[in-house]
Formats: C-alpha cells, sequence, structure tokens
C-alpha cells in the first residue's frame, strides 16, 4: 500500500535539491527558523502487516496498536520515502511582480487540502512533541490518521480525516538535562513558524470566504436574470447556476492536535496570532483543539496565563492526561517544572473557559512511559468520536463522569 502524508516544516532539507529532498534533518532550515517548506511524502507499507497492527489487542485500550503502527511506519518511511516539496518563488529584486509572481507552496498544498475536503474529509494538523526525527514524525502522522480512519464496528459510519503534520527540529537526543532544555529552546524557537503556518492559514480561509461570499452573490445574480428572462423551472435555473461554477464552502471541518512539547510549540505560537490579529481575540480556524499529554504548567489555561485564548481558535478544546505519565513525571521532577498538564490535568478545572474540558486516560493506558497513548484503541476512537461530534458527557462517547467540576471526565478500564 502507498501512503501519502501531507507535511509543513521548518526543518532542514537533506540533498541537494531542495524540492525534492531525501529527507529532513534536526536542524532548523538554512533559511531561517520561521522558513517554512510545505510539501508530501510518500512511501510503501505492508498492507497485511497494517491491517494487522490495526486489529491487534492491546491490554485495556483494546484493539488498535497505534504505537506499533508508529514504528512500522517510520520504518517503511526510512526504507521508501519519496519527499516532494511544493515549489515557491519569490520575485527578484528589480523585476516586475507582473513578470515573476510570487508563488507559494502553502497556498498550494491548501488548495490540494481543500479538493481533498471537497470530498468529504476533515483535515487534522498535528504537532508532535519531544525527541522526534522526521521519520518518526512522518510515521505518527500516518499511524493517527489509519486510526482515526479504521472502520471498528462493522457499519460504522466513520468521518474520513486527513492528518497534516507540522513537524519540527528536535536533537534526536534523550539525555535528561541537556536535551530537554535543547528542545524546549528548539520549540520556543519553532514556534514562530508554527504562528505563520496559522497565519496563512487564517488568511487562505479568510479568502475563500471572501470568495463564496462574492459567489453567493453572482448566483443570486445569475438567478435574478434568468427569471427576468422567463425561465421559470428550477432545473433549468439550478443548471445554468451550475455553469456559473460558484464557489461553495465543503462543510467540513479542520482540527488541531499538539501532543506533548508539542503543546509549549503552541503556546508560543499564540503569541505570533496575537500579535498580527486586530482586536483582542484570536482567530477561530478549527473545530477540535486536543491538547494530548501537554507538557506544558497545569494552570497555563487560566486566566493571565501564556495559553488562556487558546479556546478562541476552537470550538472546542479537549485535554487528554494520564497521572502515570513517566515522561512528564520526568519532566516535572528532574528539570524543575511546575506539575504538567499531561499528568492530573487543570490544577483549577473550575477555572477553564466552559469550552474545555479534561479525561482522564489512565484506565487505560499500560506500559513503560504511558506517554504516547493518543493513537491506541480506545484513546483514538474517542477522538474520532469527538470529530464526529459526539459531546464527553454523550452515550456514544462512554467516558464516565469525574468530579467535583462538570469538565471532567475519563476512561472506564476494559478488558
Amino acid at each position: 500500500m502507498q501512503t501519502t502524508v501531507f507535511y509543513a516544516t521548518n526543518r532542514s532539507h537533506e540533498g541537494p535539491d531542495r524540492f525534492k529532498p531525501l529527507r529532513y534533518g534536526a536542524r532548523f532550515s538554512s533559511d531561517g527558523m520561521e522558513n517554512l517548506r510545505f510539501g508530501r511524502v510518500t512511501f510503501s507499507a505492508d498492507d497485511s502487516k497494517v491491517r494487522a497492527l490495526l486489529a491487534r489487542h492491546k491490554n485495556f485500550t483494546g484493539p488498535g496498536d497505534g504505537e506499533a503502527l508508529q514504528d512500522h511506519f517510520a520504518q517503511c518511511a526510512r526504507d521508501s520515502q519519496v519527499i516532494e516539496a511544493y515549489a515557491e518563488s519569490i520575485p527578484d529584486k528589480g523585476v516586475a511582480d507582473s513578470a515573476q509572481p510570487v508563488k507559494l507552496g502553502s497556498l498550494a498544498m491548501f488548495a490540494d487540502l481543500q479538493a481533498d475536503m471537497q470530498r468529504g474529509r476533515d483535515v487534522l494538523v498535528l504537532i508532535h512533541g519531544f525527541n522526534v526525527g522526521w521519520e518518526e514524525a512522518v510515521g505518527t502522522a500516518a499511524a493517527f490518521e489509519a486510526m482515526l480512519n479504521n472502520s471498528g464496528s462493522v457499519g460504522e459510519a466513520v468521518q474520513p480525516v486527513r492528518v497534516i503534520l507540522f513537524t519540527w527540529p528536535s536533537d534526536g537526543q534523550a539525555l535528561p538535562w541537556v536535551s530537554y532544555k535543547s528542545d524546549r529552546a528548539d520549540a520556543r524557537s519553532a514556534a514562530g513558524a508554527v504562528g505563520r503556518a496559522m497565519l496563512k492559514l487564517r488568511d487562505f480561509l479568510h479568502q475563500l470566504g471572501r470568495e463564496v461570499r462574492l459567489a453567493k452573490v453572482a448566483e443570486n445574480d445569475t438567478r435574478a436574470r434568468l427569471r427576468a428572462a422567463g425561465v421559470t423551472r428550477e432545473s433549468e435555473v439550478a443548471r445554468a447556476v451550475a455553469q456559473a461554477e460558484a464557489t461553495e464552502l465543503c462543510g467540513q471541518n479542520i482540527h488541531l492536535l499538539a501532543h506533548s512539547m508539542g503543546n509549549y510549540v503552541l503556546q508560543h505560537a499564540l503569541d505570533r496570532l496575537r500579535d498580527f490579529s486586530p482586536g483582542s481575540a484570536l482567530p477561530r480556524m478549527f473545530e477540535h483543539v486536543f491538547l494530548a499529554a501537554p507538557d506544558v504548567d497545569d494552570t497555563v489555561l487560566e486566566h493571565g496565563q501564556p495559553m488562556e485564548q487558546v479556546h478562541q481558535i476552537g470550538n472546542a478544546v479537549a485535554i487528554y492526561h494520564n497521572p502515570n505519565d513517566t515522561a512528564l513525571r520526568i519532566s516535572d521532577t528532574t528539570k524543575g517544572n511546575p506539575d504538567r498538564l499531561g499528568q492530573r490535568g487543570a490544577a483549577r478545572p473550575q477555572a477553564l473557559h466552559q469550552k474545555i474540558y479534561q479525561v482522564d486516560c489512565s484506565a487505560v493506558v499500560s506500559g513503560l512511559t504511558q506517554h504516547s497513548y493518543y493513537t491506541n484503541g480506545l484513546i483514538a476512537l474517542d477522538i474520532r468520536k469527538a470529530l464526529q461530534g459526539e459531546l464527553p458527557d454523550g452515550a456514544a462517547r462512554g467516558l464516565r463522569k469525574l468530579g467535583p467540576a462538570p469538565n471532567m471526565f475519563g476512561f472506564t478500564r476494559g478488558a
């Protein structure tokens, strides 16, 4: 089977051709930390192996070994990846724009994704966390997409999802004090690029909305002219309007998931959005925002704190946390960090905005680190149900209510 992952990155390319690189490395782009490349990476995977991992039963989380699937896809990417970055061109100084127009790779990718969404797919942007190389990032995005699109029960209707990867440089080491602090610095540096990407998305959506509004005006004008000319049959009117090729909104949604230190990247990316957004509110671009195992302070969402406004970029915000998360326990105890949001959730759940809720995943997580659990079985399934519009207190989600705040939920331990 051929698997394709769309990506945006500020990593340095490896190989002589920046638009057809061999891979991306552990350093920032030579053109600057905020330089962005947009593209597609395609690789071959064993279809039978993928199906087996999607069906594999893990302790407590049920069918779907997303973490093993990440490893499999990462190895497949190492073995067979073909990368194509969207070409870009900027006019040379002194050359008229009309003679040498600007071509942006972001717009080309957004157009391809728009066509994908018009065929019925939602889009989910994934920002990965600490100590993740290029192939591991690709494998994670591909595995998460496969888990979200896994049919599960026979006859179950599944909203198809395209996962878009934003990958930032990591030094690829696991030395507790040195590489962690380095990656936090890299994460802060990468935040500018994430903020730029979000602003590009905001501008694209704004322009699309403008085109839709103009197309609607043109459609109404077409209808008025036809009726004035004596065309009254609705079928003829509809056919003429269709021939006018009016732009329509696809009706699909865009979502965001940040994992681990990817939430620290998101925290600082909000600063860029604030700097370039009119007024005091941030642009709403996403339907759901998922903060998975967030490696940020457990007070960061409260009033006056750095991520206070995260609810403004989406219609709902979900925190997935696990008190047994070994990676975050190390972050907490050996790095001198305050308690992590990804361990026990928010310090004061009652202080959160009404659009924010949290889910305790400890009942369905097992293993040594218990940190990358969002791609596994029941948790990936719960995210999929959220994408389909199921509320956290609804019967379809199957979460149990935790007290005392009304926004606290948890999984029930399975077999």
